[in-house]
């Protein structure tokens, strides 16, 4: 993959796939980012004038994507399910006051501080709803990692090992309790059959809702960053 400089304004990234018969264009709905995917023997010339043929298009696609939030003092932020304000205060500790998310330190270093607090925290919950849920289950699991994946909130391996996305300390509680459930329940039915969605309601009876939520709101999740406009 290497990036073009195709269209004024626009940075695309070319991608070659074995697996493509035609050009395609694509508008990731998390960050913006376009990538434009020919197949290996196309010709580059013919897929950049595809490119500028597709421009209106292309434009009107970045226009309608939601604005990134920014990471700054004075921004509300989601923690929990709760809408706090990120706020500088005195000493070493991140912490809740009332409706704020209090962050001493440099404001240069907000997202870095900030994105390690809520790893922590995130562990921390997480790794209480699995031992709840697996003991339910009386299926043990064998590890718990925090990742920042774009493609899903959990996983679990043949072996046990439970993955999570430490961004869900965001979310409700509820919903990373759900999370949870889910994912054990892997433990028991490593499908997304009946019997497995069964498993799911004995271990968090009424989770459609919560699955409701994530799928609505996830997004507003993933368009927060932590390394830039901090």
């Amino acid at each position: 993959m290497r990036d073009l400089p195709a269209l004024p304004g626009i940075p695309v990234t070319l991608r070659r796939s074995a697996r493509a018969s035609r050009f395609s264009l694509r508008v990731s709905r998390l960050d913006g980012r376009v990538t434009l995917t020919l197949p290996v023997r196309a010709r580059e010339s013919d897929g950049i004038a595809f490119l500028h043929a597709q421009e209106d298009w292309l434009r009107r696609a970045l226009a309608s994507m939601p604005q990134t939030p920014q990471l700054t003092f004075g921004v509300t932020f989601p923690l929990e399910g709760q809408a706090l304000v990120l706020t500088p205060g005195a000493g070493r500790l991140i912490r809740t006051e009332g409706a704020a998310l209090v962050v001493p330190g440099d404001a240069a270093r907000l997202g870095a501080r900030l994105s390690a607090w809520l790893k922590a925290r995130a562990r921390d919950r997480l790794a209480a709803a699995s031992d709840r849920h697996a003991a339910a289950l009386g299926r043990p699991y064998t590890a718990l990692t925090l990742r920042d994946t774009r493609s899903r909130w959990g996983s679990c391996t043949h072996d046990g090992r439970l993955m999570y996305n430490w961004r869900l300390i965001m979310a409700p509680p509820a919903v990373l309790d759900y999370v949870a459930a889910h994912e054990v329940a892997h433990l028991a039915q490593m499908n997304h059959s009946a019997a497995f969605w069964s498993t799911v309601a004995r271990l968090l009876p009424g989770y459609e809702a919560q699955r409701r939520w994530l799928k609505a709101h996830g997004q507003e999740l993933q368009g927060w960053r932590f390394d830039t406009g901090n």
